[in-house]
C-alpha cells in the first residue's frame, strides 16, 4: 500500500485543461515495480518554438533509431487522438450520427411546412387580395419556419447548457466536459440554416401562388 503526501492541487490555465491527473515522483513508482524497472512509457518535451515541433520530433527519433528503445515522437494533440482512435474514430461516428439526425429533421420539418402552406392556400389568397405582395408573403412564410426552428433548437441549446453547467454529466469518465462558446454559436447557425432550408421552398410556393388559383381551390 502506497502512502502519499499531498503537496498541492493544480488548476488549468484554460477551461479545457485536464485536471484529473495525479503526479508523483517517478522513482517512488520505479522502486516498487516487479518488472520493467528503469523504463519509461513516454517523455514530455517542451519546445520553445511550436513551429519547430516537427523538426524536434524527427531529431529525437533519429537519435534513437535502430536502438533497443526506439522512439515515436509526436505532438500532444496527435498523442491524444491516437488514444481516442483505440476505441474508434469518435469524431467520425458523431458526425455521421448527427448528420443523419439533421437530415431527418430537415425532411420532417420541410414536409410539415409544405403541408402547412397547402392547407392554408385560401388564407394566402386572402392576404394577396388584401394587398400583400409576393415579398411579404415570402417573408411571412419563411418567418414561420424560422420561428419553429428557433423555438425547438433554442430549447435544445438551453437544456444542453443547463445540463452541462451543473457539472460533468459523465461522472468523471471524461477528463473534462464543457460546452465551448464556439459550439453554442455553431448551434445557432445550424438552427437558422435549418429554418431557412425547411421554409424556403414552401415560402417560394406561397409567393408564386396566384389569387385565382387560391379561390379556385376554395
Amino acid at each position: 500500500m502506497w502512502e502519499f503526501e499531498l503537496s498541492g492541487i493544480y488548476e488549468g490555465a484554460e477551461k479545457g485543461t485536464d485536471t484529473t491527473q495525479f503526479l508523483f515522483h517517478y522513482e517512488y513508482l520505479d522502486e516498487a515495480r516487479a518488472y520493467a524497472k528503469g523504463r519509461v512509457g513516454w517523455y514530455i518535451v517542451q519546445v520553445s518554438d511550436p513551429d519547430r515541433a516537427a523538426a524536434v520530433a524527427t531529431a529525437i527519433d533519429e537519435e534513437f533509431a535502430n536502438s533497443p528503445a526506439e522512439t515515436k515522437s509526436e505532438t500532444e494533440g496527435a498523442f491524444v487522438q491516437a488514444f481516442a482512435r483505440q476505441v474508434g474514430d469518435i469524431g467520425a461516428i458523431l458526425t455521421a450520427v448527427l448528420s443523419a439526425v439533421f437530415f431527418t429533421i430537415l425532411l420532417v420539418a420541410g414536409n410539415t411546412m409544405a403541408q402547412s402552406v397547402r392547407e392554408r392556400t385560401e388564407e394566402i389568397g386572402v392576404l394577396k387580395a388584401m394587398g400583400f405582395n409576393n415579398v411579404q408573403v415570402l417573408t411571412l412564410t419563411l418567418a414561420e419556419s424560422m420561428s419553429l426552428s428557433i423555438a425547438g433548437g433554442g430549447l435544445g441549446l438551453i437544456l444542453a447548457w443547463l445540463l452541462i453547467s451543473r457539472g460533468d454529466p459523465t461522472g468523471g469518465i471524461l477528463a473534462y466536459f464543457y460546452l465551448p462558446r464556439r459550439d453554442l454559436v455553431m448551434g445557432v447557425v445550424y438552427i437558422l440554416a435549418l429554418g431557412f432550408a425547411t421554409g424556403i421552398l414552401p415560402a417560394w410556393r406561397a409567393m408564386r401562388l396566384r389569387i385565382s388559383d387560391a379561390l379556385r381551390r376554395t
